[in-house]
């Protein structure tokens, strides 16, 4: 059995779109790809992001936040950047790496009452869904 291409998932901090990201990643492709995710930085995974998560049954809490693994890099087969910032900071991708770009809203950075924040964390959670969810038709 050969092993599962790699698909990696990166943001500025691996809190918030990359975590929600790699929890639909393995709920809707892990049969078919090996899912993480990093960032440029750490900044810990953020708990509305969870509970977000946990809404439509999907446990995060278990993933940690963690900077970009340059040996897990090199393996892998499609690199996803979420944001402006990885794309523009992430290291160079060795020429046999697939790479895509989602430019998403920062939902960590959403205001208003907990319900307009919750529904901006949604929005960015359902779309990330859609993505993941064409790219397992076309793969």
């Amino acid at each position: 059995m050969s092993e599962k291409p790699v698909l990696y998932f990166l943001c500025t901090g691996n809190s918030c779109r990359s975590q929600m990201a790699e929890g639909l990643g393995k709920e809707i492709l892990g049969d078919k790809w090996e899912v993480h995710s990093a960032g440029i930085e750490a900044h810990g995974l953020n708990p509305k992001a969870v509970e977000m998560m946990n809404e439509i049954s999907i446990d995060i809490s278990n993933q940690e936040s963690s900077i970009i693994d340059s040996d897990l890099l090199n393996r892998t087969n499609l690199v996803i950047t979420l944001c402006g910032d990885a794309r523009e900071n992430c290291p160079v991708l060795s020429p046999n790496v697939e790479s895509e770009h989602w430019g998403l809203v920062d939902p960590a950075k959403a205001e208003g009452t907990e319900e307009e924040v919750n529904q901006v964390f949604r929005e960015v959670r359902d779309e990330i869904k859609r993505r993941i969810t064409e790219l397992k038709e076309r793969s």
